[in-house]
């Protein structure tokens, strides 16, 4: 299980996919809102002018020395909606992540976000 007070140091961590390849660097981490445990993770990739965040479910993730491993192959990663590297994420496209990888989206009973950045 990962756990929240660890999160701030997964900053700047090389994010792998399972057979190890680099997929990016880890930029935040976004917790559930309704158990505030780890969810998501954005990830930068790009060439270094063309920089963009995707987000990567972190269930099943293995937090090694300088290194998050997903469960997620980078080509899965790497087509997943993105945003800006100044941008923060529109509650209304919070959706289209989580169908991209195929997982149940559930916001709050009001209409509050699912996701929150730690």
């Amino acid at each position: 299980m990962i756990h929240s007070a660890d999160i701030r140091e997964w900053r700047t961590y090389d994010v792998v996919d399972a057979g190890g390849h680099k997929i990016g660097v880890l930029e935040a981490v976004y917790v559930d809102t309704s158990s505030d445990e780890p969810a998501m993770a954005t990830v930068q990739v790009g060439l270094p002018t063309r920089r963009q965040l995707v987000f990567v479910p972190l269930a099943g993730a293995i937090v090694g020395p300088g290194y998050v491993k997903v469960d997620y192959d980078k080509s899965l990663v790497k087509k997943c909606p993105a945003i800006g590297t100044d941008d923060v994420l529109p509650a209304e496209d919070e959706a289209a992540i989580f169908a991209h990888y195929g997982l149940p989206y559930q916001p709050g009973a009001n209409g509050e976000r699912q996701l929150a950045r730690r």
